[in-house]
Order: structure tokens, then sequence, then C-alpha cells
């Protein structure tokens, strides 16, 4: 079964909105699930109009979004905004 990471295809590439379960599971991977829950709801993030990820998609900004800002925010190494362990997709 292929993986893919927001949508994105590390073949093809395509770009659609990351699910929800799917942005749970970023932040579970990337952060643990405690300090994961933490950042979602306490962690301000400027490039999503100066709120809280939760805020911000309960706000309607699209999960993908927000785990880009959130990924900005806490300097999340580029490699790793895809997925942990997952490359990033092919041009």
């Amino acid at each position: 079964m292929e993986r893919t990471w927001f949508g994105l295809s590390p073949v093809v590439g395509s770009v659609d909105d990351v699910k929800m379960s799917e942005f749970k599971q970023a932040i579970a991977d990337e952060f643990g699930a405690g300090y994961g829950r933490v950042l979602a709801a306490d962690l301000v993030l400027g490039d999503v109009g100066s709120r809280t990820a939760n805020q911000a998609i309960s706000d309607g900004v699209p999960p993908r979004e927000v785990w880009l800002a959130l990924c900005r925010a806490t300097d999340v190494p580029r490699e790793r905004w895809y997925g942990v362990g997952t490359p990033p997709p092919r041009a």
C-alpha cells in the first residue's frame, strides 16, 4: 500500500488537503501524542492568523496549512514536513 502524506503521493506529488486523521498522526509522530496535543492547543501560530492549531482548524483553515505552520514555528526540519520517515514527493 502506497503511503500518502497530506494528500501528497511520494511518486506523483499531487496536492490535496490533509485529513484530520493524518494531521493528528503527524503531530503524534513528530512530537509525541501528549506534547503534540499541548502544542496544538497552546502554541499560537502567526502563519494562520495568530491562532492555535486547534483554533485555526476550528475556524476552517485546512489542516495541511496548519501542519506546515506548526512545522515552521517549531523548526521541524523540512525533510520531515511530509511525515516522519517519509521522503518528500518528487518534483
